[in-house]
């Protein structure tokens, strides 16, 4: 047995990837309620490690090599050990997702699933389709412009500005092409479920975690929540998960309506602070530390590109494309993504009718920037009046693709209301052991409860 608890009879190994910034410390209490729930002679646990901290910068190209050697290297070791893995499940948070999801693509590529079989595909608040912020304000103009230029490959990558591999389209919409290896490979789970905070997170709004063209959260003050039985109004029912208020309910108070200000108003106050006295400092320290951490990131990069990082690349640069890789898209991509606002499609168009059609082929890309004029700002009645229907967000037309792409492959989605801190991306997964964040412990534990299969 090994410090991990793991034994030599286990045949199931579950994989943990952890996300931007992150080391193998974040995953502790994911990795101690596996432990708790299964014994220790079924279940074997590996979270990866080779991605720790600014190692996160590289890219999710790079990280998903290395995640896909280490899964090579703990079977190989194992099976030297006399222990057979015959099932395998990836878990992946934030980033760490995608990852994931890359990985996967390597081993199906590889033949690793003609002997193992996938199990279970879990993603906690990963923002499958990116990670650019809806441009409702200077401060996240000016996130949009540094975030996807302050940290290396990784930051290109989730606010979609790269070109990968030359396709002519970002890496993202790659990893959800339906002839990828990526796709082709996660189709074969038995099982993929997904966790998505509704409200508080900073990192990975709704939209992207949760695989979705609407957002039904934006006013939570014009819905009711209908929660699942037995998990603390954490989880909601992905059935059924709102439902508009009575228009009893929804009527308040002079009082209640001058709290909620307040609220506002004085809840925004360290905020402000912040950005007179803190933050002209923070952003030099954060762009200083960024910019050396972007040129060690290339550095490795190169290495890792030459074979001089403990990783042979010609292992692992597979065929993308299973069908062939298709030609470059239209430059128009980037200047899209760019423009875009948190706006919907209006209602009666034809673009808007073409998005609510689960199964209609999602539109081709446009060259025209004109569309943005026929998009609702998300202040509109249109967008803050219908929460039992929220209209679809003017995502880009490859965003789209993306969510089309990625549900055919079937998820178990799963809505979940952090209440108590303002950093539900932490709580999610009880990325540190403190009382304010046992609301994530509900979260793994319908995981394990009712989705996880052994």
């Amino acid at each position: 047995m090994d410090n991990t608890g793991n034994t030599q009879e286990a045949q199931h190994l579950c994989v943990l990837v952890h996300g931007l910034w992150g080391n193998p410390n974040h995953l502790e209490v994911v990795a101690k309620s596996l432990r708790a729930a299964y014994p220790q002679e079924h279940l074997h646990i590996l979270v990866a490690k080779r991605n720790s901290g600014s190692f996160t910068y590289d890219g999710i190209e790079l990280g998903g090599e290395r995640v896909c050697q280490e899964i090579e290297e703990e079977i190989e070791t194992l099976t030297k050990n006399g222990q057979e893995i015959k099932r395998l499940s990836l878990v992946g948070y934030s980033l760490g997702g995608l990852v994931a999801r890359y990985a996967v693509g390597l081993l199906d590529s590889k033949g690793v699933f003609d002997n193992v079989k996938p199990v279970n595909f879990t993603t906690f608040a990963s923002p499958h389709l990116g990670v650019r912020t809806p441009l409702r304000g200077w401060h996240n103009s000016l996130w949009n412009i540094l975030g996807a230029r302050t940290l290396s490959a990784s930051g290109r990558q989730l606010f979609t500005i790269d070109n990968f591999r030359d396709t002519g389209r970002p890496l993202l919409e790659v990893l959800a092409d339906p002839e990828s290896i990526f796709l082709k490979g996660l189709a074969k789970f038995q099982r993929r479920t997904l966790y998505a905070n509704i409200v508080n997170d900073r990192s990975a709004v709704y939209y992207t975690t949760g695989i979705s063209k609407k957002d039904p959260y934006i006013n939570m003050d014009k819905i009711k929540i209908n929660y699942l039985t037995g998990y603390n109004d954490v989880i909601l029912d992905p059935k059924n998960p709102v439902a508009p208020l009575d228009p009893n309910e929804t009527s308040t108070t002079f009082y209640e309506r001058f709290l909620r200000a307040s609220q506002t108003t004085y809840g925004r106050l360290p905020f402000i602070l912040a950005m007179v006295f803190f933050i002209p400092i923070g952003v030099v320290a954060f762009l200083i530390n960024s910019g050396v951490q972007s040129v060690r990131s290339t550095r490795r990069i190169k290495l890792h590109e030459r074979g001089l990082a403990g990783i042979e690349p010609g292992n692992y640069r597979v065929p993308l494309l299973i069908s062939g890789v298709r030609g470059a898209v239209e430059d128009a991509y980037e200047n899209i993504n760019s423009s875009q606002s948190h706006e919907y499609l209006v209602d009666g168009t034809e673009e808007e009718e073409a998005q609510q059609e689960p199964s209609s082929p999602t539109l081709k890309s446009s060259p025209s920037r004109g569309r943005l004029a026929n998009f609702h700002h998300h202040t509109s009645d249109k967008a803050s009046d219908r929460p039992h229907d929220p209209p679809t967000l003017a995502l880009a037309d490859y965003q789209f693709r993306m969510v089309q792409a990625l549900d055919n492959v079937g998820w178990r989605k799963y809505p979940v209301h952090i209440h108590k801190v303002r950093h539900s991306h932490a709580a999610i997964i009880v990325r540190v052991e403190k009382q304010s964040f046992d609301e994530g412990r509900v979260v793994l534990r319908h995981w394990i409860d009712e989705e996880f299969v052994l």
